[in-house]
């Protein structure tokens, strides 16, 4: 059985493909409970910063150091250089990645800094973003910063 939070994540991805964006989705858990969710939103919102995991963490809203602390990010995809920063700036200790197949972030770098990684190998996340990148690969090569 899937993860339910991961699901959550996929859904959120979903929504994203179903605004004309990329699909990648992310939630944040703190206590077994969801207390931020977000997809990217680059292509709607015309904003380069904002990747999944970042509007899960700005739509999460202000919490406490302690709150992220016991947290864990799930994420549909590993995330990149700029998200893998706000893990580590929020000091989130765990990370849930559906996939790592057609995108892999520096997870090795998180690992050293203490982030205990879980990578889900999920099929759904994996085939969301490969049809994706076959059909928009100008877009995914800008989202990831590749000219």
């Amino acid at each position: 059985m899937k993860d339910p939070f991961l699901q959550e994540a996929i859904q959120e991805a979903k929504a994203g493909l179903a605004e004309k964006g990329i699909p990648i989705g992310s939630v944040l858990v703190v206590d077994g409970a969801i207390v931020g969710r977000g997809h990217n939103r680059r292509v709607q919102d015309g904003n380069p910063v904002l990747h999944a995991e970042l509007a899960c963490l700005a739509n999460a809203g202000r919490l406490r150091a302690a709150d992220y602390r016991r947290s864990t990010l799930y994420t549909t995809l590993s995330p990149c250089d700029m998200c893998t920063g706000a893990i580590l700036l929020y000091k989130i200790p765990r990370v849930v990645i559906g996939e790592n197949h057609t995108f892999r972030g520096p997870e090795d770098f998180l690992r050293s800094r203490g982030v205990v990684l879980d990578v889900a190998g999920d099929e759904e996340c994996i085939r969301l973003m490969k049809d994706f990148i076959a059909r928009h690969p100008a877009l995914w090569n800008e989202d990831i910063g590749v000219p």
